[in-house]
């Protein structure tokens, strides 16, 4: 994931676009509906820009959030498809590009949560596992000593 001049990555500066748009159709929903289903949708929003913020910026705990924000989205899509039930939107044009940025905010998540698996899938392997595999290819041919250089050089890899 790529930040751009400005230091938000792409899917940050999606985020912040969606919570623009759902903020500005809420302000054509109906009495009732802005403050019911309305305000459900900006807290919903607003906790997937929270969370999308939390996850490009907190590093060391960068897996919990990204996976925390394929759920905040999810939850956020729920809610859009109430407030299209309920009638909220002032059309289904509206609605549907809404919706259609809030499924392209969920890919753009979803990609992320599996680059970072695939990442730490291959650092799950640890060094005595890599190490005793290296060490029985090379066992029978030359004893302990080159065991332990072989070991070595594969932690380095």
């Amino acid at each position: 994931m790529t930040a751009n001049r400005n230091g938000l990555p792409e899917i940050a500066r999606k985020a912040e676009s969606l919570a623009v748009a759902i903020e500005n159709a809420v302000r054509g929903f109906a009495k009732y509906n802005k403050y019911a289903i309305g305000a459900n949708l900006r807290t919903a929003v607003m906790l997937v820009v929270q969370v999308c913020n939390r996850a490009w910026r907190d590093r060391s705990r960068q897996i919990h959030w990204v996976n925390e924000l394929v759920w905040v989205i999810d939850e956020l899509k729920v809610v859009l498809q109430l407030a299209k039930q309920l009638h909220a939107f002032k059309s289904f044009n509206q609605f549907e590009v809404i919706i259609r940025a809030a499924d392209d905010l969920g890919r753009c998540a979803g990609g992320w949560k599996r680059a970072l698996h695939d990442k730490g899938q291959n650092s799950a392997v640890s060094q005595q596992e890599r190490a005793q595999i290296l060490s029985d290819r090379y066992a029978s041919q030359s004893g302990p000593k080159h065991r332990q250089h072989c070991a070595t050089q594969g932690d380095v890899q």
